[in-house]
């Protein structure tokens, strides 16, 4: 079962839950990659190989998730420079002080991993990459590609159930 999973890791955490175990999950201090992603190129490959079977092949689930990331970290900048292109102050605020809002709220996790904290402004265009990797992933689910992971690719599966 874990074996022919896609997301192993989630496939392993509810077999653990089946059997009565716990999980746990969170963030730790001592966890270290051991799966390198020099560039964007890998990083996406990995994103897109697992986005859509996370929402279990499901397109609600991945127009609610597109609308979403677009509403909440789209927006915002897009409302500001939409309203200092037309003379909108009210929407330039609004949108400002969302983004700015974003921005602090991130903050915290960029110190916790010792990022820069002036990566913070850049979450919307961070955010805009998971939404098109995620799109990418069920357009390669609906192409019939399926997921490559490992060496091996994933056929298209039939149904999602959620076991």
């Amino acid at each position: 079962m874990i074996r022919q999973a896609v997301i192993d890791d989630v496939s392993l955490a509810k077999a653990v839950r089946r059997a009565g175990g716990r999980v746990w999950l969170g963030l730790a201090d001592r966890v270290d990659s051991i799966r390198p992603y020099p560039d964007l190129a890998d990083l996406w490959r990995m994103v897109a190989r697992s986005a859509y079977a996370q929402l279990r092949h499901n397109p609600p689930a991945l127009l609610g998730t597109v609308a979403g990331l677009a509403l909440v970290y789209l927006a915002p900048p897009v409302t500001l420079a939409a309203g200092l292109l037309t003379g909108d102050g009210p929407a330039a605020w609004a949108g400002g002080a969302a983004w700015a809002v974003m921005t602090g709220t991130y903050l915290p996790m960029l110190r916790y991993y010792r990022q820069p904290p002036w990566l913070a402004p850049l979450l919307p265009y961070t955010a805009l990459l998971y939404l098109l990797m995620t799109v990418d992933s069920a357009v390669r689910h609906y192409r019939g590609q399926g997921a490559a992971w490992k060496g091996r690719t994933y056929a298209r599966p039939e149904a999602a159930p959620d076991r």
